[in-house]
């Protein structure tokens, strides 16, 4: 909308321009000593030509002045945002983020209005993630193709964008090694990780190995399909919620992990149930327990999982250092035992 605004005025001020261009008695002459049609030609030549003119000479006198790309209120508002909201955008660029970046504010702006969005819903979405305005229009465009080559359609991707705008700071090359992970490690299909996108768009920045260990743990222990898992939206929330709601109807023998058949005695809540409610209702409907008793049940766990870290920490340097000595090892029989003479002489 901006874009054919901006247009529009530019053709506005050329016709005016082209209105007020005289010629020259001389060429007036010329046209008057020329057949019709050569006159005709060298008519619509000559204004032709002062148009050019005179537009380029405009081009250089801004140039000279403000540059085109330069971000202004006029320019703003030329967009379609209000007072206030141009007012909002042209200090956050000029006093939080500095003048550097005002360069390339106005195409990034200009392709989020590409993208569909309206004034309004550009406005919070840069206030969410004002790191946008660093980003390059091309790079923005890059990554905008780049989310629908992965299935984030018209109205999905608005909807994406509008609710996590970091998606956009995130690389191509970052993007497709997040997809490939899910492929390759949690073996979701094409489908799936687009839906995942589509419903968490914030595991583009998170850790993979806690991706992938939240992954194993629910597929795992809890006996858990990667269907159910894309409709419970897991990747949502986080691993102690999920560890701590499972461990607690498990100790109340309410939830069973099911065999190599995938078989329980028992018949467990699904996964959307026991992560979709809220406390309230997880402890009345389905833990049928107290808000006591699960505040007791927490700390425990805190408290388990605390040791079980510290042990795990311990564990991991004792491997590191077996590792490191077996290295030397392997080194000291590489160079004929040379290192371990030379360790031995230092000592």
């Amino acid at each position: 909308m901006g874009t054919t605004m901006a247009t529009c005025q530019v053709l506005r001020w050329t016709v005016r321009t082209a209105a007020s261009s005289r010629l020259s008695p001389l060429q007036l002459w010329r046209c008057h000593s020329k057949p019709l049609c050569v006159g005709c030609r060298l008519f619509c030549s000559s204004t032709s030509q002062s148009t050019l003119q005179s537009t380029q000479r405009y081009n250089r006198s801004q140039l000279s002045e403000k540059p085109v790309t330069e971000l202004s209120l006029r320019s703003l508002a030329g967009m379609g945002f209000t007072d206030i909201q141009a007012e909002q955008i042209y200090e956050t660029v000029f006093n939080v983020r500095g003048g550097s970046v005002a360069k390339h504010a106005l195409s990034t702006l200009t392709a989020l209005f590409v993208l569909g969005l309206n004034p309004s819903s550009v406005l919070k979405l840069l206030q969410k993630c004002p790191e946008l305005y660093t980003v390059k229009e091309s790079l923005l465009q890059q990554r905008i193709d780049n989310l629908r080559k992965v299935g984030l359609g018209e109205g999905s991707l608005q909807r994406v964008v509008a609710h996590y705008p970091q998606i956009l700071t995130v690389t191509v090359k970052k993007l497709k090694h997040v997809v490939a992970f899910l492929r390759e490690k949690c073996l979701f299909t094409v489908q799936q990780v687009t839906d995942i996108l589509r419903d968490s768009p914030a595991i583009v920045l998170e850790d993979l190995s806690q991706v992938e260990y939240k992954f194993q743990y629910v597929y795992f222990r809890m006996g858990v399909k990667q269907a159910e898992m894309i409709k419970s939206r897991l990747f949502r929330f986080a691993l102690d919620e999920i560890r701590c709601r499972h461990c607690f109807l498990e100790r109340r023998g309410l939830y069973q992990t099911p065999d190599k058949k995938g078989q329980t005695v028992i018949i467990n809540p699904q996964l959307d149930s026991i992560l979709s409610a809220d406390q309230d209702t997880f402890l009345r409907t389905i833990a049928k327990a107290s808000a006591e008793e699960y505040e007791v049940f927490q700390r425990l766990m805190d408290r388990e999982w605390q040791e079980e870290e510290k042990m795990y920490g311990s564990f991991e340097a004792d491997s590191d250092d077996d590792t490191e000595e077996e290295e030397e090892d392997e080194e000291d029989e590489e160079t004929g035992g040379k290192s371990g003479y030379k360790r031995r002489r230092k000592k």
